[in-house]
């Protein structure tokens, strides 16, 4: 970016795929060869949000329920243009790192992380514009790793109106061997999981949350777990696909009592873990997503190291190298769920990644629950060669446009694309 300087900066609202507003920016650099050249990008949205996040900026009101971004929009438009404007930056760490002492504060409160991170995206993807290159490419010149998608096919907890407490049930298509492959096999197993579905929990089973997938009026985690096996049983890929769960489990827990509630039902800490053991043995559950309070490090470690499988910080970590570093010293986790908008620039985003994989754990990248149809994750989980992406069911929009730019990027790659299948979690 050193011979690049921005030349314009703009922002507006757009919606995302719950029809509420979010930020979306346009940055123009000049000077290079190709004259101006722009990047765009639109800011997600979460719903399941940990504490520890970088803020998003809300305007409140009664305006669009009080979600409206006007506020960050005009961020972007005033105090962060009139700092940018005119300048070039040697890399992009030196621009995000402009843009958090312009917000000085320690979680992007000020001008909103919102506001931000459009800035930090939409440079990003000028500056790979400015290079004739896809972001992918911009950003890691040996990227060639695809991710296996984690597909979310049972909604639950704050994605969903029903009753399931685990947010998330998920497939993982690790016996195909191809992006495309490993779509179809996850779009037929949903089919069959509909087909189940609607004789035998009626026309409103077939509903879907915020991550399309399918909201059945059960409670019991095992009942969700045993459809995703029938639905695999049926559509014939026994053996080729294994689980996971999004528990989300800070929103069942009451931190007064100390007691989790899953199905009615209270459990202590140890109780849980002696739950998600017995769910892993039963149902080949492979990953499970933050399955104790986003503050128990200890416990996290304790069902780490019970579990041999991959225990995915969300909540717990918040894509937050502090975080992060907090539990790499006790061990807490093995994985890192990233999601760029939870800390609110790219690079900072990317040093959480090198420290987790750093460390030896595994990295998820991940969509927001409030998504739009910009599909920039599927080109930052290549860049990142993750080897893992989890983008919701492969049925609408915000969800189709990240799976569509993944097998766009496949055939770009052509014989140097890998994909992980049963090796993501240590991709090569």
């Amino acid at each position: 970016m050193n011979t690049l300087r921005i030349g314009q900066i703009s922002a507006r609202e757009v919606l995302d795929c719950r029809g509420l507003p979010t930020v979306q920016v346009d940055l123009v650099l000049e000077g290079g060869p190709l004259g101006p050249v722009m990047g765009r990008a639109d800011v997600p949205s979460g719903r399941s949000t940990g504490i520890h996040e970088a803020a998003e900026l809300r305007d409140g009101g009664s305006r669009f329920g009080g979600f409206g971004v006007l506020g960050a929009v005009g961020a972007v438009r005033g105090e962060i243009a009139a700092h940018l404007l005119g300048r070039t930056f040697e890399s992009q760490r030196d621009l995000d790192a402009a843009l958090c002492e312009l917000d000085g504060t320690p979680n992007k409160s000020r001008l909103g992380a919102n506001a931000i991170l459009g800035v930090s995206l939409a440079a990003a993807r000028a500056a790979a514009a400015a290079r004739s290159m896809p972001l992918y490419r911009s950003l890691n010149s040996d990227a060639h790793i695809l991710p296996l998608p984690l597909v979310n096919l049972i909604n639950g907890g704050k994605h969903a109106s029903g009753e399931l407490d685990f947010q998330e049930f998920i497939v993982m298509p690790v016996g195909a061997g191809s992006m495309l492959e490993a779509l179809q096999v996850s779009t037929e197993i949903n089919l069959v999981l509909g087909s189940i579905l609607l004789p035998r929990y009626g026309k409103s089973a077939l509903n879907t949350g915020d991550e399309g997938g399918y909201v059945p009026q059960i409670s019991d985690p095992r009942e969700a777990l045993g459809l995703l096996h029938e639905a695999v049983d049926k559509a014939g890929y026994t053996g080729e696909i294994v689980y996971a769960l999004d528990a989300a489990s800070s929103h069942f827990y009451n931190k007064e009592s100390g007691i989790y509630t899953v199905a009615g039902k209270g459990y202590s800490r140890d109780q849980l873990i002696e739950f998600y053991l017995e769910l892993i043995e039963d149902f080949g559950i492979v990953s499970i997503e933050d399955p104790l309070d986003e503050e128990d490090f200890e416990g996290f470690a304790e069902l780490t190291e019970a579990s041999g499988i991959q225990i995915v910080g969300d909540d717990l970590f918040t894509t937050n190298p502090a975080r992060l570093a907090q539990g790499l010293e006790v061990g807490a986790a093995n994985s890192l769920l990233w999601k760029v908008n939870q800390i609110g620039t790219l690079s900072e985003a990317f040093d959480a990644a090198r420290m987790a994989t750093g460390a030896g754990y595994t990295v998820v990248v991940s969509e927001r629950s409030g998504e739009t149809e910009d599909p920039i994750i599927s080109d930052l989980v290549v860049a990142l060669g993750a080897g893992q992406i989890k983008t919701g069911a492969p049925v609408r929009g915000e969800r189709t446009s990240k799976y569509n730019r993944l097998l766009q990027i496949e055939e770009e790659l052509g014989a140097t694309a890998t994909y992980p299948g049963r090796s993501f979690r240590k991709p090569v």
